[in-house]
């Protein structure tokens, strides 16, 4: 039985060509336009077009991404459809890949998409993605993965996938896990489920902003925190030093915010690893956590800064947010 899938072109460099006025590339092809460029996509399921916009993966807000989701929900609900493939810019991929994984349920796939490299360029990566991301939504091997980025063949849960070099084909990657499985030759192997444990699924359709992503750096003091604090951030991600760690100095201005009822949640500037409160000295983990602060593992800040403004939509309890993080490794 032919499969039908539903493909949301959002934008990004796939949709892209080079102007000479502009002096880049700027977004100038139409959904229909890149699938006409995409040899054997027709053989793989019946298509859906809608075009979303031609957004660069750094004009993406929080408005699209809820519109997106709410799209994509609708789109999955349909008896007919059984999959649905996103073009998106990669800049921005994974935190729009990782609110799709949050905000919708179900065992449909859904797969994210993108191009390092414009229509203009050789060796033009979008069609051979586009086709793999098709090829994979249509496979019942996805059924029950969450989200997933597909990109060089390579299939990535989307609470795992960062992007990881500016502009080489593999530059989207699962540094602590690896990938879930490829697409050798058309086919879609699948070697492992991604963990998927609860509480997972947030039932956000708004996030809480602003909320503020913060770097540690050596020798850092609260100036930032306290700033970001008094603009009305209604939560802070905080990158931390190794295991979640912060300088001395940053402490104040973490317990300012926590008192002011400011969430604080610790994550890691290390590509690889997760935090812990495995050290005792001031400003470590330990005493961090004592603080109140809430530990994200295994996300990065980009991604728990997604999560964390989703989850304000839905309370501000300390005690329900420090589940919706800690309860689970995602």
């Amino acid at each position: 039985m032919r499969k039908r899938l539903v493909v949301y072109f959002t934008g990004g460099t796939i949709c892209m060509r080079f102007d000479p006025a502009a002096g880049g590339a700027v977004p100038a092809l139409s959904g229909r336009e890149i699938l006409e460029s995409v040899p054997g996509l027709s053989d793989v399921a019946d298509l859906e077009v809608i075009d979303f916009g031609r957004y660069p993966g750094p004009h993406m807000t929080a408005p699209l991404m809820l519109d997106l989701a709410a799209q994509v929900r609708a789109s999955l609900s349909r008896a007919e459809v059984d999959g649905v493939v996103v073009t998106h810019g990669t800049d921005t991929l994974e935190e729009t890949a990782y609110l799709l994984d949050l905000t919708i349920p179900g065992p449909k796939p859904v797969v994210v998409v993108g191009a390092m490299r414009n229509a203009s360029e050789l060796g033009w990566d979008g069609p051979p993605n586009l086709l793999a991301g098709a090829r994979v939504a249509a496979s019942p091997a996805a059924h029950g993965l969450g989200v997933l980025v597909v990109l060089n063949d390579t299939i990535l849960a989307a609470a795992e996938a960062t992007k990881t070099h500016t502009e080489a084909f593999d530059t989207f990657q699962s540094p602590d896990f690896g990938p879930v499985g490829v697409v050798d030759k058309g086919e879609v192997i699948v070697r492992r489920a991604p963990s998927r444990h609860a509480p997972h699924h947030l039932e956000a359709t708004a996030m809480a902003e602003p909320v503020w992503l913060i770097k540690t750096t050596a020798a850092m003091d609260a100036t930032i925190i306290d700033a970001a604090a008094a603009a009305g951030a209604r939560g802070v991600v905080v990158e931390g030093l190794g295991r979640g760690n912060v300088p001395p100095a940053c402490v104040p201005g973490i317990a300012r915010a926590i008192d002011r009822g400011v969430p604080v949640v610790l994550t890691s500037r290390c590509m690889r690893g997760r935090v812990l409160p495995s050290y005792g000295y001031p400003g470590a983990g330990r005493p961090l956590k004592d603080l109140g602060v809430i530990f994200a593992p295994f996300l990065s800040g980009q991604k728990a800064r997604v999560k964390l403004a989703l989850a304000l939509s839905l309370t501000t309890s300390p005690a329900a947010l420090r589940a919706l993080f800690e309860g689970n490794d995602r």
